[in-house]
């Protein structure tokens, strides 16, 4: 005999086995047609838990059979344990027994080897919250968690009947994921089971102590409860209600549940003592509950309308708890036999939606019914996740199971990924460095192309250079290469950092060169930058690399400004006119008719406090008072300097005058044209822009043609006002 791992398949190297003789089957015996397929391969084969897998394999088909299984689901069950025996077993099973049947057993047969690896590789903690993602992912066909629920219980069945050591990780799998999922389902069968098994061999100590406590005056306790079933049963039928009155099981979990969540005593647990109302319709469960509230004295702050308000997962039922003639309480539910069903089964019925139609195998629902079963199931398990993870979701069950996929490394990690993710995906998601340096995978053993779709349960490998980066070809969304929208940004951060450095490197040679023409190589790079308001060198070399950030700018930082040569310093009237009587120029006092020009380095203008300079050979230069240029001249020769007023009232005769206008602003579309805008409003001539964005500030110079400007700063506060504009400023 051979020994395999808990709940998987043996083995056992694969062995051919020939599909059966003639023409494709009938569906009508599969269950007896699949068994004696997989008995010869499964009969002497052990799982690690000491289990015969046909054995193991029977008790699910019966587990299955008990909470409504179909045939073909019970079949299902002996073909999972068949796949690891078959070389091509989906080829093999759908030739045997059709499409439906393959599919099921190989998408089980995935679960389980990734739930072993699982177990194998990882610590406990985060084993129960990669085997909740693997059963998410796998949940688009029920059908594969319903068999996988039915293995996990008659395991632990089987190991509680061998008292053999029991794995840890498998009790604590089923008590954290595997129980909670059957509750949601509504499998309360299989979910009370699971949680007493599961806690019989976590707590061993305090499940023995609960038992015996049960086991005590239990003859006594049950001939008391039979003879108040028989009278409820017996006055309901005189009351003319139909009903049939139960027993309630005792489940050990529950009960250790409720005495520590209201920290009561054995005999304050209402759960010990309890029957059930089975009534043919809703009105006779409240006409049955007034009859019990009216024989019994009931405990008001106990009774819960769970038909009214049915539970999140469809559970419908009427709970009271009451005390009997000695005042021991006793817990009662009355349902309909529609709501018992449901209680008993919960939504197991539901995977008829998978079997029905022409191709499938045992179904019997409409479409819309099979749709509208898939939505609730779907409903259920998205409500099991959230009760798990706290995750938020969408309310209506869609996205959840379309979305992502679930994959191993060699090593056995589980990685998450989107939907129709590839090999470079994966790689990305082990690590940003693998991604960019991925040239090739395995999947499954297999070399495939780098933008082949992975699938649910694949073993990845990658295999990578040494050095490199990624392929442009990858941003591409038609060659198919990335679904990850985080590994799509990897790839795009390795370019655009690439690019950076070549704009850096290129920004930083046009600095050189400058300064080897200043002759200032000495200059600190670093000290520059900070001196033209950059943060780092780098910063600055980026600027100058995109052409947004002029090299004049060093250059005027390299070289102080000197006083203007009078040649180049000065610009004449634009309508140049005698200055005799004053008319439309600029006086100077005490001289009429000597030859003025307005100074190019503060642009005077009316009304603008104005002194002259006397440039040799150039007659008077005009400057604004509080011109810098002025002062420094005056400095060096402070006889030159002459009192100049203007002549004419401003505007008069047609005079202009040029003035340069300063804006700062957050660069957008269309500000320059909404700032000319403004100035053409208010019929003011533009004669002149220069503009320059850094770091995505814009600073622009407008030289405009004024008449006085005291008008002029009336514009600028409409300038001003403009969307993004910082300040705007006569220079």
């Amino acid at each position: 005999m051979k020994s395999s791992s808990a709940e998987s398949h043996s083995s056992a190297p694969p062995q051919v086995i020939a599909a059966t003789a003639g023409s494709l089957p009938e569906q009508a015996g599969a269950l007896q047609r699949a068994r004696a397929f997989a008995e010869p391969l499964l009969a002497s084969e052990m799982l690690d838990t000491g289990e015969n897998v046909l054995a193991h394999a029977d008790a699910v088909a019966a587990i299955l059979r008990t909470i409504g299984g179909s045939e073909a689901m019970q079949a299902a069950s002996y073909l999972v344990y068949a796949c690891d025996h078959l070389n091509k077993p989906h080829e093999v099973i759908a030739k045997a027994f059709g499409d439906n049947f393959a599919d099921l057993a190989l998408e089980t047969t995935k679960l389980v080897r990734l739930q072993r690896m699982s177990r194998l590789a990882q610590p406990e903690g985060v084993q129960t919250e990669s085997v909740r993602k693997m059963l998410l992912a796998f949940s688009k066909d029920l059908r594969v968690v319903m068999l996988r629920l039915a293995s996990r219980l008659q395991t632990l069945r089987h190991l509680a009947a061998s008292k053999l050591p029991v794995p840890q990780g498998l009790t604590a799998e089923a008590l954290q994921v595997f129980a909670p999922l059957a509750n949601r389902l509504g499998i309360w069968e299989i979910k009370w089971e699971l949680e007493d098994l599961s806690f019989r061999f976590l707590e061993p100590d305090t499940y023995r102590e609960v038992a015996r406590l049960l086991d005590e005056k239990r003859t006594e306790r049950e001939s008391a409860m039979e003879r108040l079933r028989q009278q409820i049963a017996h006055d309901l039928t005189a009351q003319g209600i139909a009903a049939t009155v139960q027993g309630r099981p005792k489940h050990i979990y529950s009960i250790v549940k409720k005495m520590r969540g209201k920290s009561l005593g054995f005999e304050q647990v209402y759960d010990i003592r309890g029957l059930r109302i089975v009534v043919a319709g809703v009105p006779d469960c409240y006409s049955a509950l007034s009859w019990v509230h009216s024989q019994f004295v009931p405990m008001t702050e106990e009774f819960d309308d769970y038909i009214a308000r049915p539970k999140p997962n469809g559970y419908q039922s009427l709970h009271t708890v009451v005390r009997d003639a000695e005042s021991q309480p006793i817990e009662v539910q009355i349902r309909t036999q529609a709501m018992h069903d449901h209680a008993e089964l919960g939504v197991a019925a539901h995977w008829a939606y998978k079997e029905a139609g022409a191709k499938g195998y045992g179904g019997s629902v409409t479409a819309a019914g099979a749709y509208d079963a898939k939505i609730a199931v779907l409903r259920q398990l998205l409500a099991w996740e959230r009760d798990l993870s706290g995750a938020n979701t969408t309310a209506d069950g869609t996205g959840l199971f379309d979305d992502r996929i679930y994959v191993l490394t060699p090593d056995a990690a589980i990685v998450e990924l989107p939907q129709g993710a590839t090999a470079v995906d994966f790689a990305y998601s082990v690590h940003t460095n693998l991604g960019h340096r991925c040239r090739g995978a395995r999947v499954d053993g297999a070399m495939v192309p780098l933008n082949t779709p992975l699938k649910n349960g694949q073993t990845v490998e990658v295999s990578a250079a040494k050095e490199g980066g990624p392929s442009r070809d990858w941003l591409n969304p038609e060659l198919g290469y990335l679904a990850s929208h985080r590994a799509r940004a990897k790839v795009r951060a390795w370019f655009n950092a690439l690019a950076m450095g070549e704009t850096i490197a290129k920004g930083r040679e046009s600095v050189e060169k400058l300064l080897q023409r200043e002759g200032k190589t000495a200059v600190n790079l670093e000290d520059l930058a900070g001196q033209l308001g950059f943060h780092h060198a780098d910063a600055l070399f980026e600027v100058v690399g995109k052409d947004e950030f002029s090299l004049r700018n060093i250059e005027q930082l390299l070289r102080p400004p000197e006083p203007a040569s009078p040649q180049d310093d000065y610009v004449p009237l634009k309508k140049p006119r005698a200055l005799s009587g004053g008319k439309g120029g600029v006086l100077v006092v005490g001289i009429d008719s000597l030859l003025t020009q307005l100074a190019k380095c503060c642009k005077p203008a009316p009304p603008d406090v104005i002194s002259g300079f006397v440039a040799r050979g150039k007659g008077v230069s005009v400057h604004r008072a509080d011109c810098s240029n002025l002062r420094n001249m005056v400095l060096r020769s402070g006889d030159r300097l002459i009192e100049v007023e203007w002549g004419a009232p401003a505007g008069k005769e047609g005079n202009v005058y040029p003035v340069d206008v300063a804006v700062e602003a957050t660069d957008r579309q269309g500000l320059l044209r909404d700032i000319s805008d403004v100035f053409a409003k208010e019929k003011m001539n533009v004669i002149g822009v220069q503009t320059q964005t850094v770091k995505g500030t814009a600073w622009m110079t407008f030289t405009v043609e004024v008449a006085e400007s005291g008008r002029l700063a009336r514009v600028l506060k409409i300038v001003s006002g403009l969307s993004g504009v910082r300040s705007a400023r006569r220079r």
